[in-house]
C-alpha cells in the first residue's frame, strides 16, 4: 500500500498507466546502466548500445502490451463491481486461475450472486402481500405490464368478500386474516398459471385473465363463485362466504386503470344488485 500511495503522483486517475510507466522505466535500466558505463570510460560500443536500445524497446513493447492484457481482467472486475453496486444484474462473469486475479474475479461473482439474491428477495418483498402471500398491487401492475406486452384480449376482474366487516365484527379480525389467507389460496387454485392474482386492497382481489374474452371470463369466475359459496373450509364457522365481482375487458397495459375502474363499476353494481353475483357493465 505504501508504494502504491507513494506513486499516485503519476496518472492519479489510471493505475494501469501508472504500472505501464513504472515497468517501462524498469526495463530500460540495463540500457542506461551501459550508456552510464562507456560514459564514464570513454570507450563507446555502438553496436552493442544500437543493439541493446533494440531489443530493449521490442522488450518494452511487448511487455507493455502483455501487462495490458493481464490487468484487463481487473479492470473488467472493477466495472462489474461498479454495476453491482448499481444495483444491475451481471449476466456472465468470467472465470480465473487460482492467483490473485482469479480470487478477486471470485469474489466478484460471490458479491453478483449476493446482489442478485438480496434485489430479488427485496423485489419479492416489496410486491408481495404479507398477509395472504399472493401479489400486492405493486406486484400486480408490475406482472401485469409484462402479461399484456403484445395481447391483444384479456380481462380484468375486481373481487370483493361480501359482508366482510360484519365478519370481522362477529368472529373477529383474527377470523378475517383467515378468511382472507383461504380465499386467496382458493383463487390462485382455480386460475391457470398464465393468470395474475392479487390482493387488491382491504377485502378486495384483483385477477387478470390473459387471452380470455369476457364470457370465458365469466364462466370462470362464476366457477370460483359457486365453489366459494360452498366450500365450508374458508375458516368461518358455519357462515357461508360469498364475494361479488365486477369483470372489464383489456387490450393493453395503457387500458389497465380505466379497465380497473369499469370492473371497480361492474364491482358496485353486482354489490347493489344483491351480491354474490359476477357483473359486466352494459350486459
Amino acid at each position: 500500500m505504501r508504494f502504491y500511495q507513494a506513486t499516485t503522483f503519476l496518472f492519479p486517475r489510471s493505475y494501469e498507466r501508472r504500472i505501464l510507466f513504472v515497468c517501462f522505466g524498469a526495463v530500460h535500466i540495463p540500457l542506461i546502466a551501459c550508456i552510464v558505463l562507456q560514459a564514464a570510460t570513454g570507450h563507446w560500443q555502438l553496436d552493442t548500445l544500437l543493439t541493446l536500445l533494440v531489443a530493449t524497446l521490442a522488450g518494452t513493447v511487448m511487455g507493455l502490451a502483455a501487462i495490458h492484457a493481464l490487468l484487463a481482467p481487473v479492470g473488467q472486475a472493477t466495472l462489474m463491481l461498479q454495476a453491482i453496486q448499481m444495483g444491475e444484474r451481471i449476466q456472465a462473469i468470467p472465470q480465473g486461475a487460482d492467483d490473485l486475479v482469479g480470487r478477486l474475479l471470485s469474489g466478484v461473482t460471490i458479491a453478483a450472486n449476493e446482489s442478485a439474491a438480496r434485489i430479488e428477495r427485496l423485489v419479492d418483498a416489496a410486491e408481495r402481500d404479507p398477509l395472504t402471500g399472493i401479489r400486492n398491487r405493486r406486484g400486480f401492475l408490475d406482472s401485469a405490464e409484462q402479461v399484456l406486452r403484445g395481447r391483444s384480449n384479456a380481462v380484468v376482474a375486481l373481487i370483493d368478500i361480501d359482508h366482510f366487516k360484519r365478519i370481522n365484527d362477529d368472529f373477529g379480525h383474527d377470523t378475517g386474516d383467515v378468511l382472507l389467507k383461504s380465499l386467496a389460496r382458493r383463487i390462485e387454485d382455480h386460475l391457470r398459471r398464465s393468470d395474475i392474482a392479487a390482493r387488491w386492497g382491504g377485502e378486495e382481489f384483483a385477477v387478470l385473465l390473459p387471452d380470455t374474452t369476457l364470457d370465458e371470463a365469466r364462466l370462470v369466475m362464476e366457477r370460483l363463485r359457486a365453489t366459494v359459496a360452498l366450500d365450508t373450509d374458508l375458516g368461518v364457522e358455519d357462515r357461508a362466504v360469498t364475494f361479488s365481482c365486477g369483470l372489464a375487458p383489456v387490450r393493453s397495459f395503457a387500458q389497465l386503470g380505466d379497465a380497473t375502474k369499469q370492473a371497480d363499476a361492474a364491482l358496485y353494481a353486482a354489490k347493489n344488485g344483491g351480491r354474490n353475483q359476477v357483473q359486466i357493465l352494459g350486459l
